[in-house]
């Protein structure tokens, strides 16, 4: 009976949430109106790369960003984790909007930055091909490519096995979504945090 208690009460104490998702999969509408109904921090990872990026003068907007050398990349990507984690210090629950797996030239590298942050929940969020096209093909905020199924589908698989593997690494709770129903995927999500 005490590891029952001991386990819900360790669910609604939480810090961190990585919500991650393949590009154009609504993580990113989904983060924003979970955040703000219910009071938590909402924090854009690609956002916070972007602003270290400008301030060291290595790229302007998120496609620069994204075609530097991987290494300048990574630095970018330590120092936005470092940014997360002081953060936590004036934040109770943060909101961690992120791809969480991302494809590059030499393959898929995991982009949630679990070497420095170890987020106490992941929700991995997913959406039908059609949903992800259509969202990527009406972004036109950034240049968005626009994969076949094969690849869209890869990628989410990469997502999940690589995340269900942080999940046990790390003793993360892990859930799945679904956003082929945007109103019904934020009454999921904000039960979810809320629970």
């Amino acid at each position: 009976m005490q590891s029952a208690i001991w386990l819900i009460n360790k669910m609604a104490d939480w810090n961190i949430t990585a919500l991650v998702g393949v590009p154009g999969v609504g993580k990113t509408s989904l983060c924003k109106s979970a955040a703000g109904a219910l009071g938590y921090k909402y924090v854009n990872y690609g956002e916070l790369m972007l602003e270290v990026a400008m301030y060291n003068g290595l790229a302007s907007n998120q496609d620069e960003l994204f075609k530097l050398d991987i290494e300048v990349q990574q630095s970018i990507w330590q120092s936005a984790a470092n940014k997360v984690n002081e953060m936590k210090k004036f934040s109770n629950k943060i909101l961690l909007d992120l791809h969480g797996v991302d494809k590059s030239e030499i393959g898929y590298i995991i982009s949630l930055p679990i070497e420095i942050i170890i987020p106490d929940r992941i929700i991995i969020v997913e959406a039908s091909y059609e949903n992800i096209i259509i969202q990527r093909y009406h972004d036109k905020s950034r240049i968005r490519v626009l994969e076949d199924l094969k690849n869209v589908k890869e990628h989410m698989e990469m997502l999940r096995m690589s995340m269900m593997a942080c999940s046990v690494i790390y003793g993360s709770y892990l859930s799945l979504i679904d956003n082929n129903d945007f109103e019904k995927c934020l009454d999921e999500l904000k039960h979810i945090l809320s629970s």
